[in-house]
């Protein structure tokens, strides 16, 4: 038997195990907003030290996470040094995720397995990367028996908000500086770029007055109005730039959340809405912001009395390839081709996750893991997300199988 097949066997008799792990992580919630995760990072810990791994605690200051909007953040590292020389490989996952929303039919929280697949919030996203990492490092140890190199298990718990808490920390802090890194993904491709995401809070001012006299008041909604069909424009335009990267199309800009005004017989004067501005990795961020700040600016301008704020919110860089993820990106294609009897394609995806960071630190990744073949199927972010059983198997053993190579 070889020693992939070993790893396959070995992933097979323990993968009750694996979901049971999996079951455990989806019952301890981790919504964010509010962001409470680090009792999530404890239950976690303790899972590990059950099998023999001990993680180390990084709690991020309290007043450094209610200040990002959270409230609190323990990030874990498990690393696992198997002889001198060698890569340091590192597996990142992320443990917060947005709230459940309405239209569920399964527990959010329950585990609930039906049909072969696993219901819950984050077991597509990114939970089963959790279990999908630690039970390839498992299978790495049990069978590869690696004597050089090192694998790092990165289990972090801010990318809803940009990961400047999770793996930025981390870095930032000098707590870690893998070779290569493999972050939480999907298993029928292999993702080498991403998207970037600009977020703005846009805050129009005009005056209150009593709807019977309007002329005594200055209406912000219709100021409002006149800048939201601008962006639209703009967002119209977008569909004209194209990017080069396979799995990306255009940019694209949406309007999330309106609010403002005090009641249906008072001229609102105010008005605040949220945008989201998505950047193909051919985009300069610095230009695109300047331009949609200039879009608003002009467009305010065309009405009397109206004044504009504009605040940023998030500014997350696209992901560009780094030449060095070339050892990842064949390993895992070779393996993934084979495990899941498909070609598994290199591509970018409209998303944006904080496996940028790693990039900007010059360190090469790429994004794999045990999600659906889309983000559609698996309903990330929407009710009823879930994790086909067999697809998180098989990423298993294609993650376990990339370690055994990189490491030999």
């Amino acid at each position: 038997m070889t020693d992939y097949a070993k790893l396959d066997a070995w992933i097979d008799a323990h993968f009750d195990e694996e979901v049971k792990f999996l079951q455990e992580l989806v019952r301890v919630p981790t919504d964010t907003p509010p962001g409470n995760n680090a009792p999530h990072a404890e239950r976690t810990a303790e899972l590990l030290k059950d099998f023999g791994l001990d993680a180390e605690k990084h709690a991020v200051p309290a007043q450094e996470v209610k200040d990002y909007g959270l409230e609190s953040i323990t990030n874990l590292i498990v690393r696992r040094q198997y002889g001198t020389g060698g890569r340091t490989v590192a597996l990142n996952a992320h443990g917060d995720v947005v709230p459940p929303g309405e239209g569920w039919t399964h527990d959010p929280y329950g585990g609930e397995i039906v049909d072969g697949s696993l219901y819950g919030r984050a077991t597509a996203v990114s939970k089963s990367d959790f279990a999908s990492f630690t039970f390839a490092l498992r299978a790495l140890e049990a069978v590869a028996k690696p004597t050089k190199g090192s694998v790092e298990l990165h289990f972090t718990y801010d990318e809803e908000f940009g990961g400047i808490l999770g793996p930025g920390w981390l870095l930032e802090k000098g707590l870690t500086k893998p070779d290569l890194m493999i972050a939480a993904g999907f298993s029928y491709e292999v993702v080498t770029a991403h998207n970037g995401c600009l977020q703005m809070e846009v805050t129009v001012h005009g005056k209150m007055a009593h709807a019977a006299i309007p002329t005594t008041g200055v209406d912000a909604l219709q100021g409002a109005v006149k800048i939201l069909n601008a962006l639209y424009a703009q967002n119209t335009l977008y569909q004209q730039v194209t990017s080069k990267v396979e799995g990306i199309t255009h940019p694209y800009l949406n309007v999330g959340r309106i609010e403002g005004g005090t009641n249906t017989n008072v001229v609102p004067g105010k008005v605040v809405f949220k945008l989201d501005r998505r950047m193909i990795p051919e985009e300069n961020p610095v230009e695109v912001e300047a331009t949609i700040r200039q879009v608003i600016a002009d467009a305010a301008a065309e009405s009397a009395g109206i004044t504009v704020d504009i605040k940023r919110l998030l500014l997350a860089n696209s992901m560009k390839p780094l030449a060095g993820n070339k050892p990842l990106v064949d390993a895992i294609q070779k393996h993934g081709g084979e495990l899941f009897g498909e070609p598994i394609r290199a591509m970018g995806t409209p998303l944006y996750t904080d496996v940028r960071l790693y990039g900007e630190a010059g360190i090469p990744g790429v994004i794999y893991g045990a999600g659906p073949r889309t983000v559609l199927e698996s309903h990330a972010k929407r009710s009823d997300e879930r994790v086909v059983l067999e697809d998180l198997r098989r990423a298993t053993k294609v993650v376990a199988r990339t370690l055994s190579d990189l490491l030999a």
